[in-house]
């Protein structure tokens, strides 16, 4: 068994804010059949630190950025962990990297350099009688890992995963020596980004391989739309990027034994879970489709041309229920569609329980987003027959098969694309997905298709698996 160590500063069940959770805390199980251990460390959050059981100190540090750590060696949440417990830097009331009112901690870049240095010793002295063969690194917060290695000379791999690219762990450049960084490589083709230290770039500069969370998504963080001012550098690393589609947890996500909606094996069990969903957001029958929304309220995810091309679908009886939160213009503006039209449903907050109701009971799951890395939304609507809408972005792209006329003649249609992203095209595409549903037979085949789509791990976790061996051939 080779063995990997994943750096990340959130990971299911443990501490979730997106996406990235989701991966770290499904990539180990997934590896297991791969011949890959894979071992996550973790900073030491106040609630991480609450669930864990019996610990074992496997690593000190005397002094951390104003206060004594130490890696512990734990298990929970069916992971093997290692957790960085630094009181002075994560026993904190809030969230990860912001306070109960939702300002960044200002020592955001000492906490994450901190979790970057246990990880780079992790890599270079092992912990207790394990030694990792790969270091694999998640966005900005584990981004100086790489480059703390390189700094010590440590001859270990690693790979750096990109969820999101919008944020870069940003830090003035008066911090390189408290944070130690070699002021040599303070350079454009190091961590330097306009005359600030970014630690994402860090990762992007010097990890072994670099990927991201889709092929499609890979191919447009080297364009300036959505690079993020970083596309220069991953066009100089080309050759080591590479898209690996996310999938998802088929046991959570698994019609055929959802505690959270009634009996559910087919599509024609979609009705006593349709029931279910109306019955909850008090939405009555109709003759077009239910469609849904389970997502973060926000400019990314192209909810206000939603809100401009809703017409196009409850003029032709479609329905929306739609759970949310975030901006709060679109919070209101959301609020005003459901007072003003009787077959828009809004619930503004988050209920993992309604969310399963929710894809379980739709006709269609719209995900309008204008980039969208991977997303996990319409993998959930295929798998529970579901019919995606989404934006013709990212990961939306690889995961949806478009129903076009050729696509619909051959039978293998699971979706349908919105191109451009405009509340005009989102129209166009509402407008044919509530006419395909009314023919009943198309509809029902693509449903069919979706549920046979392959959305788990399983090809994922082979993918990197083959790279991690790629860059540490075994012994």
């Amino acid at each position: 068994m080779r063995h990997a160590l994943s750096v990340t500063s959130e990971c299911v069940p443990l501490v979730k804010t997106g996406g990235l959770a989701d991966v770290a805390g499904a990539l180990p199980g997934a590896l297991v059949a791969e011949g890959w251990e894979m071992r996550t460390l973790l900073p030491g959050y106040s609630v991480v630190m609450d669930a864990l059981g019996k610990t074992k100190a496997a690593l000190t540090f005397e002094s951390l950025f104003g206060g004594p750590a130490k890696v512990l060696q734990a298990s929970a949440g069916g992971l093997k962990l290692f957790v960085l417990d630094a009181p002075h830097l994560f026993k904190r009331d809030g969230g990860p990297y912001s306070d109960s009112g939702g300002r960044d901690w200002p020592d955001n870049p000492q906490r994450f350099a901190v979790l970057s240095l246990a990880g780079a010793r992790i890599a270079a002295e092992g912990a207790g009688k394990w030694a990792p063969d790969v270091v694999h690194v998640h966005d900005w917060q584990a981004g100086l890992t790489p480059y703390y290695m390189h700094r010590d000379g440590t001859r270990v791999p690693s790979v750096m995963t990109i969820h999101n690219i919008a944020f870069h762990g940003l830090a003035p450049a008066a911090q390189l020596d408290q944070l130690g960084l070699d002021r040599a490589d303070f350079t454009e083709s190091g961590f330097e980004y306009w005359g600030g230290i970014s630690a994402l770039k860090a990762g992007l500069n010097f990890a072994t391989k670099l990927t991201t969370v889709s092929p499609s998504y890979a191919r447009e963080l080297m364009t300036p739309e959505f690079g993020m001012g970083l596309d220069g550098v991953l066009r100089q690393r080309a050759e080591d990027l590479s898209g690996i589609l996310n999938g998802i947890d088929t046991d959570v996500w698994n019609p055929a034994g959802d505690p959270n909606v009634p009996a559910y094996k087919s599509p024609p069990g979609k009705r006593r879970a349709k029931a279910a969903l109306r019955k909850e957001f008090g939405l009555g029958e109709a003759d077009g489709p239910l469609c849904v929304v389970v997502s973060r309220l926000s400019d990314q995810k192209g909810l206000d041309l939603l809100l401009d091309a809703l017409p196009a679908l409850v003029d032709r009886g479609g329905q929306l229920a739609l759970l949310g939160s975030g901006d709060p213009t679109l919070e209101g503006r959301f609020r005003a569609a459901d007072n003003g039209h009787p077959s828009v449903a809004v619930r503004i907050g988050y209920d993992e329980a309604l969310s399963h109701l929710m894809i379980a009971g739709a006709d269609a799951i719209i995900v309008p987003s204008r980039f969208e890395p991977c997303g996990l939304t319409q993998l959930y609507g295929l798998r529970y027959g579901t019919v995606p809408i989404v934006a013709y972005t990212g990961g939306l792209i690889d995961t949806v098969i478009d129903a076009t006329p050729m696509a619909l003649r051959t039978g293998v249609a699971t979706g349908f694309h919105v191109h451009p992203a405009t509340a005009d095209a989102l129209a166009r595409a509402l407008m044919r997905a509530t006419d395909l549903y009314k023919e009943g037979d198309a509809w029902r085949l693509m449903q069919r298709n979706g549920m046979k789509m392959p959305v788990g791990w399983e090809r994922s976790a082979a993918e990197y698996a083959a790279l991690y061996a790629s860059i540490a051939p075994a012994p």
